[in-house]
């Protein structure tokens, strides 16, 4: 799946780069200048944004509050038992997209090795 439209001014789309560890390293991978404008603009977003406090106080009620006063969906109105029980779940939903990203790689490194992914489910993978 990939975006419509161009990447760029000179008219490159989207889909004319590959996925996965291919579109950063590789003959048809993003350019360095742009590789590095989206490096630049997480780290703008990591430094100026996304900061680990709550509603401009000092470091956040918990870590990884990142409210920052601009998003509140009544976090403030629920009991401490509710906020533990919703960190968690946040936290191992966290544990499980690093799961399957860690598959997603280790399945495009199968690839290069001519393994295939003979899953019980869904069979072999291409």
């Amino acid at each position: 799946i990939h975006l419509s439209g161009d990447i760029d001014y000179s008219g490159h789309s989207f889909d004319s780069y590959p996925n996965g560890l291919a579109a950063v390293f590789g003959d048809s991978a993003i350019p360095q200048a742009g590789a590095l404008q989206i490096f630049a603009f997480v780290g703008f977003l990591e430094l100026f944004v996304m900061k680990d406090s709550a509603n401009g106080a000092e470091p956040g009620d918990f870590p990884g509050d990142f409210r920052n006063g601009a998003l509140d969906f009544g976090w403030d109105t629920f009991d401490e038992e509710t906020k533990l029980s919703k960190r968690a779940i946040e936290l191992n939903n966290g544990r499980a997209a690093m799961m399957g990203i860690l598959g997603l790689m280790v399945h495009e490194k199968l690839g290069e090795i001519d393994m295939v992914a003979d899953l019980p489910i869904i069979g072999a993978l291409q």
